[in-house]
């Protein structure tokens, strides 16, 4: 059944630039769907740091700007995929409080979130996430903390 699961979601995976080292891990899950509606691709991923791109263009509001909750999504899922590492086998992380400030509007291109490990706790997790445009300027900030807990798996 493992199998069947991983083969399931195995062309999700890469697509989304998951390293196969992690695949075992997201096997039953995938990397769930609004990571893919919203075209996030990894580039690395680890407990400490964990860097992925999002497009402008399908995140818009109404306005025309990448939408604030578009922002938002790309840090929890940062931050809960490097809180979820931390966390290990037979545990799991789960988001406890999430916040952002918008620093600068960004209208056409791709952004990068960058996620970096605040403190890496046995209960709790936090991490920084800093999202910029493609020219390097700095749109939001966010932070996230993740409870940590056993699984009972």
């Amino acid at each position: 059944m493992e199998a069947t699961a991983e083969a399931q979601f195995r062309e999700e995976l890469f697509a989304a630039g998951v390293p196969e080292h992690l695949h075992g891990w997201l096997a039953d899950y995938g990397i769930g769907a609004l990571v893919v509606k919203m075209g996030i691709r990894f580039l690395e991923m680890s407990p400490e740091r964990c860097v992925a791109t999002m497009p402008v263009e399908g995140n818009t509001q109404v306005a025309g700007i990448l939408h604030g909750g578009a922002h938002v999504v790309l840090a929890e899922t940062l931050g809960s995929f490097a809180a979820g590492m931390h966390a290990g086998p037979g545990r799991q992380a789960l988001g406890i409080e999430v916040g952002a400030t918008h620093h600068r509007a960004v209208s056409a291109g791709t952004v990068t979130g960058t996620c970096t490990a605040i403190h890496l706790g046995r209960t709790v997790a936090t991490h920084e996430i800093v999202m910029t445009d493609e020219q390097g300027r700095r749109l939001s900030t966010a932070r996230i903390t993740n409870l940590i807990r056993d699984t009972g798996r």
